[in-house]
């Protein structure tokens, strides 16, 4: 997701979104260790968006 896209969510969408994020980085790293992972970039797309959305909810917390 783009970062713009992240304006527009609420901060409940924000720390659910957040939620599911960290889960899918699990899976990934779990399935990168058992060998079965077809896109290692998937893992750092998927931090990307993690640190988009801590960006998003710190920016809105310092207001």
């Amino acid at each position: 997701m783009k970062g713009n896209e992240f304006h527009n969510m609420t901060d409940a969408e924000l720390t659910q979104k957040l939620q599911d994020l960290k889960s899918e980085l699990f899976n990934l790293r779990f399935r990168h260790a058992s060998g079965q992972l077809e896109n290692p970039v998937s893992i750092r797309t998927c931090k990307r968006d993690i640190a988009r959305v801590n960006t998003e909810l710190r920016a809105r917390q310092a207001k």
